[in-house]
């Protein structure tokens, strides 16, 4: 018999994420008297050492922060490359580079797409920047002393997860990227002998400990402006890239005001675009109109599908870099287009207009402290091991974000030079009357609007604590009218078969990962915090 796992109940502080030695160091640097920010960064540090295959130091972040206060959010993210144009792509890739679906003008269109790996998708990477501008805004012990674990990791070796080394395992599998001098490192580093570890077995990377001390001495600078930057460089020159110590040098994060959306009495808050959390808003606030308590399963699910295609329909639309073309945010979010939306939706399975995103590799964590302050976090090299491409004797790969962008010209986010393309890495935060709740974050590319709008809905619909709310099965829409499911969504009597009648494609799945990996930290009435983590993976909810 399997026993469900029960949620963490911490007085003083806590750490939630997808990897129990990342959770661990947070929690040594909350015990140390660090606050939420400096936890979550030693536990993001600490991630891309002893979880690569889902984020690296050369990825992006996001972050939204409660302050004690308000909310800030943080878009870490890189743009892309000077030299970076549409034309260079097509030139590259003949024209003839992998079918997309075109979510534009009401049809459903093919043509080129962005390269998955290989330079041209590489962006700036932002999450060193993201590092430091978040501690510079609100940590509160030294930079450096937030990198001890991580580089310990990385110089001395630990005994990879379970659920890491099946995703490692699954990456190297697939084998996607040509044989181009540019991958050379990436097998140096993340292979032994040609393989991934095996779970419980001892790996290193001391490549990365030299770079993680690097950033930690300098606060990032050395990365944007320094030697691993004129590095990058260089071996961009060599290996036919089109990243410049240019690019690094003008990279810089921007700090946004979160959007949000009213849901059975709760604020979500979500980043604005370039990430597509306006996704999972859109569909709340066609779920809102509906009473989904009072709707047996089977309809309930078939609302909740609905509406995360139509949010999808809109964010592939739209969504873009907003310095370079103007995003219609509140027009989305307005109550009254959600009405119209909500129109939309029958008794049937739509077919709506939407792109065809990859799945991603990325780790999520929250934290919260003593004092109040709670950070929801996300970073990702997207995809797995992103674009493969690892700057020799630095042991990190590369993002591959650019793989993002559109080649369709009239779209907002066609791709070109120095602009950050389409994101769906999303952290989330929870309020009510204006008061947190907490933190919250479903990773898993395509998926986490929909684990977004999933989580709320077992929270805010039917009541569950966050670890129950996390361990509830899931269900994920990919396009068309096609739908996976967990197994223990289809053990419900009728279920699949009342899908099936309404037009849904539906396949039971039995591999986790499709159905993404998520966390959250709720503030618990009587004073401290609930906490989840999630049960498919190697989660961990640690405090004190």
């Amino acid at each position: 018999m399997a026993y469900p796992r029960q949620p963490l109940f911490a007085p003083n502080g806590a750490v939630a994420t997808s990897q129990p030695l990342a959770a661990a160091a947070g929690l040594a640097v909350l015990r140390r008297g660090g606050n939420a920010v400096d936890a979550a960064l030693a536990t993001a540090i600490a991630l891309t050492v002893v979880q690569p295959p889902s984020n690296d130091i050369g990825g992006d972040l996001f972050a939204i922060v409660w302050d004690g206060e308000r909310l800030h959010g943080l878009n870490a993210s890189g743009r892309s490359p000077a030299a970076l144009t549409r034309e260079v792509v097509l030139t590259a890739t003949g024209g003839n580079g992998p079918t997309a679906v075109d979510a534009l003008g009401g049809a459903q269109a093919r043509g080129p797409a962005m390269p998955a790996r290989g330079w041209l998708p590489v962006t700036v990477p932002g999450a060193p920047a993201g590092w430091r501008d978040l501690h510079d805004r609100f940590g509160s012990l030294p930079f450096a002393e937030l990198f001890t674990d991580a580089i310990s990791y990385a110089e001395h070796g630990y005994p990879v997860a379970t659920g890491t080394a099946a995703t490692w395992d699954r990456a190297l599998a697939a084998r996607v990227e040509p044989g181009g001098e540019e991958y050379a490192e990436f097998h140096r580093v993340f292979t032994i002998g040609g393989r991934a570890p095996r779970p419980g077995e001892r790996w290193r990377n001391p490549d990365a400990a030299r770079t993680l001390r690097r950033i930690a001495e300098t606060g990032a600078e050395d990365f944007y402006r320094g030697d691993i930057a004129a590095a990058l460089d260089a071996h961009a020159a060599r290996t036919g890239g089109l990243l410049t110590g240019d690019d690094l040098a003008r990279h810089a994060s921007t700090w946004v005001d979160p959007v949000s959306a009213r849901y059975r009495g709760h604020e979500v808050w979500e980043l604005p675009p370039n990430g597509q959390g306006i996704a999972a808003l859109l569909a709340l606030n066609i779920l809102a109109g509906t009473d989904l308590a009072a709707l047996d399963a089977g309809e309930r699910l078939h609302r909740q599908i609905e509406a995360v295609k139509l949010g999808f329909a809109d964010a592939h639309a739209h969504v873009a870099d907003p310095e370079r073309a103007p995003v219609p945010t509140a027009a989305l979010l307005d109550p009254g287009y959600a009405a119209a939306r909500r129109a939309l939706v029958t008794d049937r399975a739509g077919d709506p207009v939407a792109g065809d995103p990859e799945r991603g590799g990325t780790v999520y964590l929250c934290t919260a402290d003593a004092g109040g302050m709670m950070v929801s976090l996300i970073q990702s090299t997207y995809l797995a091991f992103g674009s493969r491409v690892v700057l020799p004797g630095h042991g990190f790969a590369l993002q591959n974000r650019g793989l993002g962008f559109r080649l369709e010209p009239a779209h907002p986010n066609v791709v070109g030079p120095a602009k950050r393309p389409f994101h769906t890495i999303i952290p989330g935060f929870l309020t009510r009357d204006g008061a947190p709740v907490g933190p919250f974050g479903v990773m898993g590319g395509h998926m986490q609007p929909q684990g977004h709008v999933q989580l709320l809905s077992a929270t805010l619909d039917a009541g569950l604590d966050p670890q129950a709310a996390l361990d509830a099965p899931r269900w994920y829409w990919h396009a068309g009218r096609t739908l996976l499911v967990e197994p223990a969504l289809a053990a419900v009597p009728g279920l699949v078969a009342g899908l099936r009648a309404r037009g849904h494609e539906v396949t039971v799945a039995e591999e986790p990962s499709v159905f993404g990996y998520g966390q959250a930290v709720w503030r618990a009435p009587s004073g401290g915090y609930v906490v989840g983590s999630e049960s498919r993976v190697d989660g961990a909810a640690v405090g004190f």
